[in-house]
C-alpha cells in the first residue's frame, strides 16, 4: 500500500537499520519536545557466592526520573529483603543523578504489594491484561 508516495509494509523480522531509524527518530523528537534526557542505564545485580546471578534490577534514568524496567529474583531468593535492597540501591543511583521521581509497571500476579511496601503509589491500571489480571503502574517521589 502506498500513502502520499510512501510505501507501507509489514515486516515480522525488520532489519536492525530499520529498527534503529525508528528509535533515532523518536529519541530526536522526544528531546526536541522535552529537552535532552541523557538516558543512562541502571543495573543492580544480586549474585550468590559462586557468582551466579540470582536476581537484579534493570532500569534507566532520564528527565530526572528513574524508570524501573525489570526487577527479578530467583524463587528461592525471594522474601529475604533482597528485592528491597536492589530497589534502594537503584533509587540511590537515581538520586545521585539528580532524579526526583521513579516509576514502574508490573502485573497483579507479580507483586504489587512489594511496590506499595517500598513507598510506591498506584497511578494507573489496565484490567484484563492478561485475562483475569491487571497491569499496574506505580510511582514514587524520591
Amino acid at each position: 500500500m502506498t500513502v502520499a508516495g510512501i510505501e507501507i509494509s509489514e515486516d515480522d523480522y525488520p532489519e536492525m537499520d530499520a529498527v534503529a531509524a525508528i528509535q533515532r527518530g523518536l529519541h530526536a523528537f522526544n528531546q526536541e519536545m522535552g529537552g535532552p534526557y541523557d538516558r543512562e542505564p541502571v543495573t543492580v545485580l544480586a549474585r550468590d557466592a559462586e557468582g551466579s546471578v540470582r536476581g537484579g534490577l534493570l532500569g534507566l534514568t532520564y528527565w530526572n526520573w528513574l524508570f524501573i524496567d525489570w526487577l527479578w529474583l530467583a524463587r528461592d531468593s525471594r522474601g529475604q529483603g533482597l528485592g528491597s535492597e536492589l530497589l534502594t540501591r537503584a533509587e540511590e543511583i537515581a538520586r545521585r543523578r539528580g532524579c526526583t521521581d521513579a516509576y514502574t509497571d508490573t502485573f497483579s500476579f507479580q507483586a504489587p504489594g512489594f511496590w506499595e511496601r517500598n513507598g510506591y503509589v498506584e497511578f494507573g491500571r489496565l484490567d484484563h491484561m492478561p485475562r483475569g489480571h491487571s497491569r499496574v503502574w506505580f510511582r514514587k517521589a524520591l
